[in-house]
């Protein structure tokens, strides 16, 4: 019954209101999410006689733990909707199997990962720009998080398989009991205990090793409609290359950003050093609070979309679709004003090293200078998700990362005078390009794609 009254407000009820009610839990699950991925950051800013560099240091190692994410989600994000599938046509048995090769898999992923972060993390700290004074932080912070590998891969690879049961709320607790126990953590080893950055490390893994038991209680629990069992870990072929081909476009946008934060960090040690590496790991942090919430409230808009596309309602769709571009557009033009107007309000949260936070201040300006269309980037390229057109949506991520800003970040350096300006304003420029290419492709195929409705999607 309850699923038959989802159905109908899907179908009838208010756009708005809809909108509303699906999208403010996302959006609060995202923030929530943020913090638990900064806290670290704020507090390290802080430490005294070494803030800036220890900020810098653990900024450089963000490629090696979007890379984990990556691997983690490869699994859960592919797995996780297979096993709806099948619990959708009354199949719990291949669901488990499917849950239990995901585990497997996970598993997997965390030895190799551990084993060879782990050995190359000086390699790979020096290649994404660590200078002999950020070394030994990178260093520090990243062979402590490496080891609680497995803790990550359990709560972002399983934790999806809660979601898909229904259960958005205990899902969403996850992330809340890993955030409330690293943000109480944090200052006592930071500070209490003289720890640093290993303290920062040892809060975090601690805080996802919570999360992880957590998950696993519950997929082990009664409540759990699938339940991982050791008789379903054994990996087929059949079950899991299926997950993992549905999983990959999460793997390429989780993995680009990696590959993007490389660029950005490497032109920005050799034509600025260390400060100009500090001010992005800043910045970068800021740039979530733009683009989480912005992906909370296309969570709340895809449901509408893509049932009412499913059941031929287009001025429906068309509607929804309205509804999420505007609320977009409208939150990414108000943080574009406050990053233009108060950027030293954000860069102070972060650090209380003056020289820092004033090199902050000015590259922030400049990066942020097109977040206003980010909005819109977002909007209509998760419309076209929402719409089953995955190649185009996973194309028009691509566009903006991959085909723009990635080279830009290297071209531009040799246009401007200033170098640093030049790595800074690529930002910009590929953000407001990317959204007008994926706007113009929506608007001109929109009505194209609902007239031929969900049968050829």
């Amino acid at each position: 019954m309850a699923g038959e009254n989802r159905k109908q407000d899907m179908g009838s009820g208010s756009i708005p209101r809809l909108m509303l009610n699906l999208a403010v839990p996302a959006v609060i699950a995202q923030l929530i999410n943020m913090l638990y991925n900064i806290v670290d950051r704020i507090y390290i800013g802080h430490i005294p006689d070494a803030g800036a560099s220890a900020l810098t240091g653990v900024g450089l190692f963000l490629p090696i733990l979007m890379m984990i994410n990556a691997f983690a989600m490869l699994a859960g994000s592919g797995g996780a909707p297979r096993a709806a599938i099948a619990m959708g046509k009354k199949d719990n048995e291949s669901a488990g199997k499917i849950l239990g090769n995901c585990f497997s898999v996970l598993m997997l992923f965390a030895a190799a990962l551990t084993v060879l972060f782990y050995l190359f993390a000086p390699q790979l700290l020096r290649l994404f720009g660590a200078s002999d004074v950020t070394l030994p932080y990178a260093l520090s912070y990243a062979r402590i998080y490496i080891l609680g590998t497995v803790f990550v891969m359990i709560v972002m690879g399983l934790n999806p398989f809660i979601t898909t049961q229904g259960f958005a709320k205990f899902s969403m607790i996850t992330t809340v009991v890993g955030a409330v126990c690293n943000i109480i953590l944090d200052p006592i080893l930071i500070f209490g205990f003289r720890m640093g950055v290993q303290g920062a490390a040892v809060a975090t893994v601690i805080s996802q090793a919570v999360s992880a038991v957590w998950v696993l209680c519950f997929l082990r629990g009664r409540k759990t409609l699938l339940r991982l069992e050791p008789a379903n870990m054994k990996l087929e072929a059949a079950t899991i290359l299926p997950c993992l081909g549905l999983g990959i476009s999460t793997f390429v946008m989780l993995s680009t950003e990696s590959i993007l934060n490389i660029s950005f960090n490497s032109s920005l040690s050799r034509f600025g050093g260390d400060v100009a590496v500090g001010a992005m790991t800043i910045i970068s942090s800021c740039s979530q609070l733009v683009t989480l919430p912005l992906q909370g409230i296309c969570q709340g808009g895809q449901p509408i979309m893509s049932y009412n596309f499913g059941a031929g309602k287009k001025e429906r769709v068309k509607q929804a679709f309205r509804c999420q571009f505007l609320a977009c557009a409208g939150y990414s033009t108000l943080m574009f004003l406050l990053m233009m107007l108060v950027p030293q309000v954000f860069a102070g949260i972060f650090s209380s090293d003056s020289s820092l936070v004033d090199y902050t201040v000015w590259s922030m300006r400049i990066y942020m200078a097109g977040i206003f269309s980010t909005g819109v980037q977002i909007s209509c390229q998760q419309t076209f998700m929402a719409l089953g057109q995955a190649k185009i949506s996973l194309l028009m991520a691509c566009l903006r990362k991959l085909v723009l800003l990635i080279p830009l970040i290297f071209i531009l350096p040799h246009v401007f005078s200033d170098r640093v300006f030049g790595v800074f304003i690529a930002e910009p420029v590929s953000d407001i390009l990317a959204a007008a290419v994926t706007a113009t492709m929506l608007f001109t195929r929109l009505n194209r794609i609902l007239d031929r409705g969900a049968g050829e999607a």
